[in-house]
């Protein structure tokens, strides 16, 4: 729902660019009972019109509308881009959306990446706080699953006046900063629904362990049995972490682990696109049908999902850019307007492999 801030401002804005106001707006009290809205409604819907630059507030007196001229030019602002990883699976996408943003604000993104490691992190963080000018971090955290040892990097980056805010995970030693993340416990749930809907009521998972998303995806993959009267076993959740990703599925372990969940289930709930990929790829190897023998479901309907063979249905953003929305919402903070925490919605693509 479009806060009520947002509703008066792009009603005055209208009125302002259409000549209904000509000299000035009216006064706040009025504005108060003509939308039936607070004065602290008024006042960002306000600040909104003066950081546009269509209207000056003069205290004491009242909002007066700017005369027409050219716009002034935007300031140029330095923003770093901290993410796990840079050309993998999803990130080339974010990161298109987020250079867009920058472009459409007169700033170029610094990326670093982690490659998923406190370490390396860390000697970023420190590089960070050691750049002179620096106005704002997209910062995609590392290992949201477990305690960070870098969060007193982070707090002296936020005592230099740096905003930050996070994408796809954050940081629960961070609970005041603003992030743009999945809904994925609402994905988790929605994909065990969707299987219940087909038939299936053996439904097994594999997680990521290390990560908000996966602790997220499981929770909502917890939630959806429950809702059946499921029994989650333990035997049919596998996990594996960052350090494991290369040899999934290529070690005894996990293929025992496999077989003893195959002995149960008829689908299974995958992290996301890449690792759902590899499952179907060990079931064609095992000489099952995919969605024959058992039904494949997964996260991100990224291109993995459309190079393998079958399609994976996988849950999507569709238009909701996770990257373009948090660059968005980091100009936003620097120029001073309110702003909050979002949640990326799912739609589910329907495909092949269910």
């Amino acid at each position: 729902m479009t806060p009520k801030y947002q509703i008066l401002a792009e009603s005055l804005r209208t009125g302002i660019l259409s000549g209904k106001y000509q000299r000035m707006l009216p006064t706040e009290q009025a504005l108060c009972g003509q939308f039936q809205v607070s004065r602290q409604t008024v006042r960002q819907a306000l600040s909104i019109l003066e950081s546009e630059r269509l209207i000056e507030r003069r205290q004491g007196s009242g909002s007066f509308i700017r005369e027409k001229r050219d716009p002034a030019p935007l300031p140029r602002r330095s923003i770093a881009v901290v993410t796990t990883y840079i050309s993998d699976y999803i990130f080339p996408s974010i990161l298109r959306e987020i250079e867009a943003v920058c472009s459409e604000n007169n700033s170029a993104p610094l990326l670093f990446a982690t490659q998923n490691q406190f370490s390396n992190e860390r000697r970023i963080l420190q590089t960070l706080i050691e750049t002179e000018e620096l106005d704002g971090i997209l910062i995609e955290g590392t290992k949201t699953g477990f305690p960070n040892p870098n969060i007193s990097l982070c707090h002296r980056l936020m005592e230099k006046g740096i905003p930050l805010v996070f994408m796809h995970g954050n940081y629960e030693q961070l609970p005041d900063t603003l992030s743009v993340l999945d809904d994925n416990v609402a994905g988790g749930r929605m994909l065990v629904e969707y299987l219940y809907q087909k038939g299936h009521r053996g439904i097994g998972g594999i997680f990521k362990y290390d990560d908000l998303q996966g602790r997220q995806r499981f929770a909502g993959y917890l939630e959806g049995l429950q809702k059946f009267d499921l029994s989650p076993e333990d035997n049919n959740v596998l996990w594996y972490g960052t350090a494991q990703k290369d040899h999934f599925l290529r070690d005894d372990y996990t293929e025992e682990r496999m077989a003893g969940m195959l002995s149960s289930c008829s689908a299974i709930v995958c992290y996301n696109d890449e690792i759902a990929a590899r499952v179907i790829a060990y079931l064609t190897r095992k000489g099952l049908s995919v969605p024959g023998d058992i039904a494949v479901v997964s996260f991100d309907n990224s291109p993995y999902s459309e190079m393998s063979t079958p399609r994976i249905t996988s849950l999507s953003h569709e238009r909701f850019n996770v990257g373009r929305i948090a660059a968005e919402t980091l100009f936003c903070l620097l120029r001073g307007e309110p702003c909050e925490s979002r949640l990326a919605p799912w739609i589910l693509v329907e495909k092949e492999s269910s």
